[in-house]
């Protein structure tokens, strides 16, 4: 069954460069975005019931952006002025690039991982006299309690926003041939949204193996599971795709 329409569960991107609009175009496919979640921030009072004393810490460790605007946030909701001599562990470059939007970079202690969390191993082991902040959502990947529990590192948890369901009920009647998924949450807000969801003949692609997994156990059938060696991003994942089942005869 030929591909004419995907939906891909997350924000449109903001620039014209993004690799989904070049696929609509080449592949004379119909691509729309929507979010099935967002995140929201939690409050001071939140955090104080997490006993979390901001000024407790001489470093922080921040996994993603939200991360980053959730701490700045916070700070500034309970009035905490983050000192520069504060220490700033980032997972990768992005992250790192995007914490100058808070900070003047040439004047902080900034260290930078590579693309996985434990890519900052040893740059964590390097600091072990140090006290680590990790703000986060509800949800964190075991991997990153795994390494600062393995490292010993003295090291707290500061839950600073959850991610929800967004609703999607103007979609009700709305079909698409590919629905595209980056997350289990973006699963979860599928069955949440859509209790007797059934896939039919909807083709669904996942990025990643929790994804993949949460999928299967809702019942779907996985028809592009992303990344392979062959189709390392989803984009690419999804052309491939299409070019196989469009030009079928």
């Amino acid at each position: 069954m030929k591909v004419k329409s995907i939906l891909v569960s997350q924000p449109k991107p903001i620039t014209d460069s993004s690799p989904y609009f070049d696929l609509s175009k080449k592949q004379k496919v119909k691509v729309d975005f929507r979010p099935f979640i967002h995140v929201e921030g939690l409050t001071a009072k939140d955090l104080r019931q997490q006993k979390i004393d901001l000024s407790k810490f001489s470093a922080v460790v921040l996994t993603s952006r939200n991360a980053v605007d959730h701490y700045f946030r916070l700070a500034e909701e309970m009035r905490f002025q983050v000192p520069d001599a504060m220490k700033y562990f980032c997972q990768s470059e992005a992250v790192a690039y995007y914490l100058q939007k808070y900070i003047i970079y040439r004047k902080r202690k900034v260290y930078i991982g590579g693309k996985t969390f434990a890519d900052l191993t040893p740059l964590l082991k390097k600091h072990k006299e140090l006290n680590f902040l990790l703000p986060s959502s509800d949800t964190l990947k075991p991997e990153v309690v795994k390494i600062m529990n393995g490292e010993k590192l003295n090291w707290k948890r500061a839950i600073m926003y959850h991610t929800v369901c967004s609703d999607l009920s103007d979609l009700t009647d709305v079909k698409y041939d590919i629905l595209v998924f980056f997350s289990p949450s973006g699963i979860k807000s599928l069955f949440e949204n859509f209790p007797d969801f059934k896939q039919e003949k909807t083709r669904i692609a996942a990025f990643g193996k929790t994804t993949v997994t949460a999928g299967k156990k809702m019942g779907l059938k996985i028809d592009i599971p992303v990344p392979t060696p062959e189709t390392p991003s989803m984009a690419m994942a999804l052309e491939k795709y299409i070019k196989e089942v469009n030009n079928k005869k």
